[in-house]
């Protein structure tokens, strides 16, 4: 099953974005709105567009020289990402052993500035239905119960930083598509210490959630399982809630361990 094809097939300005920052190599630190509208394929208005939407969220920043080049979110980015190898290594056998256990998928995700990013993916046994959210794959913060993890312990200040200026995009007749509903939802899992969300990202997945922390309790990461809903009953919900909290705690206290 296809769960996160609709999300992709929705957001080609991130793709584009994505194809903008994949042209920065060591030959080409700095671009010119030209050779992006070239390698893109569109009018050099539509490329100054897309590059300034990354100045604005601090991927590019324009050089002194003319053109743009990497901006600070970049190495904020790749500095989170030697700090996600540690939470990597710590999650992977506690996520393997809860997609057993279950019989479902598991994810571990992170929050990267406005995007959910999913760090690493274990499948259940062989023959288990399989949801295909990939490892790498950019997700929205408006819909599925990893987003709602990941907001619900931020500061108000900081999640009103993050909200501002996000676009909520409907992806089904349950996607959450304004900032009340969120924030209500986010009081919710800070309530319950979990979040739940059926059909609001891909209309036949089901998604529990629950926080990761770091050795000075701070929420970095989440563990979630996906399954289809036809698996996933009312009744079954706390048995999985309870689950993904243990996995959860356990990556925590590795987590804890290693600061």
């Amino acid at each position: 099953m296809r769960a996160g094809s609709t999300y992709r097939e929705r957001n080609s300005t991130a793709d584009k974005a994505l194809d903008i920052l994949m042209m920065f190599d060591d030959q080409h630190l700095t671009l010119s709105a030209v050779d992006v509208a070239r390698q893109l394929g569109v009018a050099r208005s539509t490329a100054y567009r897309y590059l300034q939407s990354l100045v604005g969220t601090q991927f590019l920043e324009e050089a002194d020289g003319g053109g743009y080049r990497l901006g600070r979110r970049v190495l904020e980015l790749a500095r989170l990402a030697r700090r996600g190898l540690g939470l990597s290594e710590a999650a992977r056998p506690v996520m393997k052993r809860l997609a057993a256990e279950v019989g479902e998928t598991v994810l571990l995700t992170r929050l990267a500035g406005t995007m959910v990013i999913c760090l690493e993916r274990e499948d259940a046994a062989s023959g288990a239905v399989r949801i295909s959210y990939e490892r790498g794959e950019i997700l929205p913060i408006n819909a599925g119960a990893s987003a709602y993890v990941l907001l619900a312990w931020l500061p108000g200040q900081q999640i009103d930083s993050v909200l501002n200026g996000v676009r909520f995009h409907a992806f089904t007749d349950r996607t959450i598509t304004t900032k009340r509903d969120l924030l209500r939802r986010l009081a919710q899992t800070r309530e319950h210490g979990f979040a739940d969300s059926r059909g609001e990202l891909d209309r036949d997945v089901v998604g529990v959630a629950a926080p990761v922390r770091n050795g000075d309790d701070t929420v970095v990461a989440a563990v979630s399982i996906a399954a289809v809903s036809a698996h996933v009953p009312d009744d079954r919900l706390p048995e999985l809630a309870e689950a993904v909290r243990d996995a959860a705690g356990e990556v925590s206290a590795a987590l804890a361990l290693q600061d």
